[in-house]
């Protein structure tokens, strides 16, 4: 048994069809079908159930997908696990919530330091961040702080203040209570703070819109659609040019963490060591230029 065929067997089970699976890896079609065969004739059981609309797997091939799993992941940690020390190389796959305004200066000092580490960014919100760290989709993740799961590993990173911003047309916050709430969508911290502030004031919001990038949600707070719950830092420009209008709340709402998390289970390769020594050594500066 090869660790290509396991790679095969997973790709059509999660793809449900040969045909995609071969467009998935690359292959001819005839090559994903004798692999599979070969693997069915190995373990002498069959692994799927061919039908017209594709192919799902039986009672022992959905067995050997969670062991495949697990084989695959393995790999993955012994190729890490053997970098170099004294020089990271490989792969380092991030996550990150929109709103951490002192991302750029963590990583344009990590990729100055480590050239062969290949660093790739992905947004999200903090629920299905941590979902991506879980599954190992995501080596790690900057996100608001939050009740994780045990397996969860979290390195705090810097404190933010959170503001309730509005145009300058709006002055009170029974003016803003009417306003429709512009946010993210469900999982993200900031808006669970807006919303349980809103029901410890039994405020029921008129209208929640729901956008997929911070830029948006910031020119519609200022052309009047809405208000919306984000930190300070990241709207001060707003502010000072005149666009907007920041609204203070209470702190058991406003104080909040941003941390970052990985797995805690997971291999700690020398990119990810290297990483978060970086965020060790930038924390302290980037707590200062927070509260200035």
């Amino acid at each position: 048994m090869e660790l290509k065929d396991l790679k095969i067997f997973q790709t059509v089970a999660e793809k449900g069809s040969v045909t995609k699976a071969a467009k998935e890896l690359n292959y001819v079609q005839s090559n994903i079908t004798a692999r599979i065969n070969k693997l069915e004739t190995e373990l002498n059981t069959v692994l799927f159930n061919r039908h017209r609309r594709g192919m799902t797997l039986t009672p022992e091939g959905k067995k050997l997908l969670e062991y495949c799993k697990e084989i695959l992941l393995l790999t993955v940690e012994m190729k890490k696990a053997v970098q170099s020390k004294n020089e990271p190389s490989g792969k380092l796959d991030i996550g990150t919530v929109e709103t951490v305004y002192h991302l750029p200066k963590i990583l344009s000092y990590f990729i100055k330091q480590y050239k062969k580490v290949d660093l790739s960014l992905y947004t999200g919100v903090t629920e299905s961040l941590e979902q991506d760290v879980l599954n190992h989709k995501l080596d790690g993740a900057f996100v608001s702080e939050s009740e994780f799961h045990p397996d969860i590993v979290s390195h705090e990173v810097f404190q933010e203040e959170l503001v309730l911003i509005a145009n300058k047309q709006l002055h009170s916050l029974e003016e803003l209570a009417e306003e429709p709430i512009l946010c993210f969508s469900k999982g993200c911290g900031y808006r669970a703070r807006l919303e349980r502030w809103y029901r410890d004031q039994h405020i029921t919001p008129h209208k929640v819109m729901e956008f997929g990038t911070l830029e948006t949600i910031l020119r519609s707070v200022a052309m009047g659609l809405g208000i919306t719950f984000v930190p300070k830092s990241a709207v001060t420009n707003w502010e000072l040019n005149g666009f907007i209008k920041c609204h203070e709340v209470p702190d058991q709402y406003s104080k909040i963490k941003t941390v970052f998390i990985r797995r805690a289970d997971a291999y700690l390769t020398s990119s990810m060591e290297k990483f978060i020594e970086t965020i060790e050594e930038n924390k302290k500066i980037l707590n200062q230029q927070t509260f200035k």
